[in-house]
C-alpha cells in the first residue's frame, strides 16, 4: 500500500484491508501514518469514513478497500 505522492509531498489517504479475517484501517496525514485493526468490518469501514470526513477526502478519491 503505497501513498499518493507527487514531488516527494504525502497527500492524505484512507485505506481499508482484510487480511486473515482481521480488518486493518491505515491513514496517512502529514509525513504520518496509523494503522487500527479491527474485528468487524462494518467497524473498521466506520472508522475509515470518520476518517475520511475528518480529512475532507472525496466520497471514492482516496479511500480504498483491499481483501488480501
Amino acid at each position: 500500500m503505497d501513498s499518493v505522492t507527487s514531488n516527494g509531498k504525502v497527500y492524505p489517504c484512507v485505506e481499508v484491508v482484510e487480511a486473515c479475517g482481521e480488518w486493518f484501517v491505515r491513514v496517512v496525514e502529514d509525513d504520518q501514518e496509523l494503522t487500527r485493526s479491527f474485528e468487524l468490518e462494518s467497524f473498521a469501514l466506520a472508522y475509515a469514513e470518520g476518517q475520511r470526513l475528518r480529512l475532507g477526502l472525496a466520497e471514492m478519491a482516496g479511500a480504498r478497500v483491499l481483501r488480501l
